[in-house]
């Protein structure tokens, strides 16, 4: 079963907020809380709110135990931006952006999503495979045109005397 919670118009750019959601999509809640609480960013303390939320609602309106809860997802959207203006040289004035952005996680009680290891892994592997693919290509599509092409003896390069 699949629990949410949104915090929404949070004061903090989406960039900024997305850097610190990656790192706790696929983990366990107890491990996710503990990454949080020890990482030195503002976005930390609104995602906290956000999966600790997300825990209450679990419990409450679930009646599920926080303990088997895992970080499905962990999405940053982009909310509205609010524009002000600051006064510069010559009776000019220039363009502040003031982002907000939409902070939503989705818990599940199912079996682990794969973690960013996992996916790392998965990666390479598949890389892996594409290279040898390409390998076994190319020496398949060279094998042909040196049967075709009869080898010429090379001549000798030794002086005569």
């Amino acid at each position: 079963m699949e629990v949410r919670s949104i915090y929404r118009y949070a004061r903090i750019s989406p960039f900024k907020a997305r850097e610190v959601t990656r790192e706790i999509q696929g983990l366990p809640v107890s491990v996710a809380l503990d990454l949080l609480a020890f990482t030195p960013k503002k976005a930390a303390f609104l995602i906290g709110k956000t999966l600790k939320s997300a825990i209450a609602n679990a419990e409450n309106n679930a009646n599920l135990k926080p303990d088997g809860l895992v970080v499905k997802e962990a999405i940053v959207g982009e909310g509205p931006t609010l524009k002000r203006i600051m006064p510069r040289a010559r009776g000019s004035a220039s363009r502040i952006l003031k982002r907000t952005s939409h902070i939503r996680i989705v818990l599940s009680d199912e079996i682990p999503i794969e973690t960013r290891e996992k996916r790392k892994a998965k990666r390479e592997q598949e890389k892996k495979a594409a290279k040898k693919e390409t390998k076994n290509e190319a020496s398949e599509s060279a094998e042909p045109v040196a049967e075709k092409k009869p080898a010429k003896p090379k001549p000798s390069t030794k002086a005569k005397k």
